[in-house]
């Protein structure tokens, strides 16, 4: 199954002594070829990873987070009546569970539940999830920090179960390494079909619901991923006994795997492009709340509805599987630092059509409102999708056997602080510039800030290595710290914590 990739699909050619092949054979083709790929990925790993793949990054990671952008936005804005700047403040804090990403991939390398490194922790994700979005609808007078505490944790689910499942992405990518920026590209497409749903489903349900009622919708993808706990493929361990002894195994791994992870992180190939990654997010300054804030005001902005905001997202992501396309066929074979080199630039550019509208020139161009924001919406999705692919590829390609859970989620937390600090360093500029519910006069000094920003984000590219995304990162005697780790614990102990391949059994 070498040949399985997408780009690599077999073509449609003529063959000898046979009729050439009509129009609607190749529309089939064509229309076929999405499933091949599926099939294709399957047969390599395996369809219950496959179909969690899917399950977590189509409905956790994308409709879940997309439904709670938009909903939490005017839960916040209508609900508790917060300005801007202090709601930006209170996003970043409910990032917080995305920045210790570290500890839940230690619990899913270190710490098996009767065996089981993944499966379980799929189930307490879907457990807080679900509870803590029950609650957030149904219990009315909520005050600020009792709302807030919910909503982290309905965003704590969705870090824990992203975390497990990239945990099994990793470990996959290291075992099927030409299967690695398929997989990103799944991803990806999951992540942006999720995201069209959920937005353009939020505004209607907030509209007909409310917005704290609208949260509870949030309840239905930890259930699913409850039942991913329970189906999803899974060897258990049959060396990990259930006593002390095993107790005392999985915290000296865990000692074990904080000694790795630190000793992997000071190889320059791995710290230099973590820093340019940490940078490219921390110094896009977040500007959200304040354009939201803008976005439906009725008297300063174009007063959008809530259908519309949700619709003008949903549009976007949209584009966003335009990006993954793009990518999948024509950028996946550049070197990392080449793309993220141009992806950064547009970027920027993309950035300048925020500023055009906040000053309503689109009005002077004769361009409509909703259609010069969508144009807008549209072109940064595309170029972030561009842009952010290539860097997960990156993250996989940095991590070692033996320790991929807990260093990949080192990585996603050195991210997640980035978007953090650019979260609250948002709400800070908002606020120094007086940006409120019903002032904007500033608002288009502080896009200008975050676009100029972007740019300057360019001076770092060279920390990225100039390698092909095909290219192993990871010296050879780095990927075999945890192996040789694990040889010392069975001499020492006489036990050794396996690794779980998600691949299928008695597959040759």
């Amino acid at each position: 199954m070498g040949n399985g990739s997408l780009r690599e699909a077999p073509r449609m050619g003529k063959e000898p002594n046979s009729d050439p092949p009509n129009n609607n054979s190749k529309l089939i083709s064509i229309m076929s070829q999405p499933f091949r790929w599926l099939k294709m990925l399957s047969s390599e790993l395996n369809p219950s990873f496959i179909a969690g793949v899917i399950l977590v990054y189509g409905l956790s990671h994308g409709f879940s987070s997309s439904f709670f952008k938009v909903v939490s936005d005017y839960y916040w804005k209508d609900v508790q009546k917060l300005q801007p700047s202090v709601v930006q403040i209170y996003i970043g804090i409910y990032a917080i569970p995305w920045v210790m990403k570290p500890i839940w991939g230690l619990l899913t390398d270190a710490f098996p539940v009767r065996g089981y490194l993944r499966r379980p922790y799929f189930v307490i994700a879907g457990v807080v999830g679900a509870t803590s979005a029950v609650a957030v609808a149904v219990k009315g007078g909520l005050g600020v920090l009792e709302a807030l505490g919910l909503l982290i944790g309905i965003s704590g689910a969705m870090a824990i179960a992203d975390v497990t499942i990239d945990a099994c992405i990793v470990r996959n990518s290291i075992e099927v390494q030409w299967l690695a920026q398929d997989l990103q590209s799944l991803c990806g497409a999951c992540s942006s079909i999720g995201h069209l749903i959920g937005y353009s489903t939020s505004g209607v349900f907030v509209h007909l619901l409310g917005a704290q009622e609208a949260l509870g919708i949030l309840a239905i993808p930890p259930a699913m991923i409850i039942l991913l706990g329970f189906f999803m493929h899974e060897t258990p361990s049959t060396t990990f006994q259930y006593n002390g002894k095993s107790k005392a195994g999985s915290i000296k791994h865990v000692g074990v795997a904080i000694r790795d992870t630190c000793k992997a992180i000071k190889y320059p190939h791995v710290w230099k492009p973590s820093l340019f990654m940490f940078l490219c997010l921390s110094l896009s300054i977040s500007t959200h709340e304040g354009q939201f804030y803008w976005y439906t005001d009725k008297k300063a902005g174009p007063a959008f509805s809530q259908e519309s905001v949700g619709l003008i997202y949903a549009i976007g992501s949209a584009a966003s599987l335009i990006g993954v396309l793009i990518y999948h066929k024509t950028l996946r074979d550049l070197k990392f630092r080449r793309i993220l080199f141009f992806a950064q630039i547009f970027y920027g550019v993309a950035g300048f059509l925020d500023v055009i509208f906040v000053l309503r020139w689109n009005l002077a161009l004769k361009i409509p409102d909703q259609l010069f924001v969508v144009l807008e919406e549209c072109v940064t999705r595309i170029v972030a999708r561009i842009r952010w692919t290539p860097m997960m590829v990156l993250n996989t390609r940095l991590c070692s056997v033996g320790i991929e859970g807990t260093f990949f989620a080192l990585l996603a937390c050195i991210d997640s602080l980035g978007t953090l600090c650019s979260k609250w360093s948002g709400g800070l500029v908002l606020h120094a510039f007086g940006v409120t519910r019903s002032d904007f006069r500033n608002l288009w000094l502080v896009v200008l800030l975050r676009t100029v920003l972007r740019f300057v984000v360019v001076a770092f590219v060279f920390l990225v290595p100039d390698a092909s995304q095909s290219d192993i990162l990871v010296p050879s005697d780095q990927t075999m710290i945890s192996k040789i780790s694990c040889s010392t614990t069975v001499k020492e102990d006489g036990d050794c914590i396996p690794l779980v391949s998600m691949k299928g059994e008695g597959r040759g």
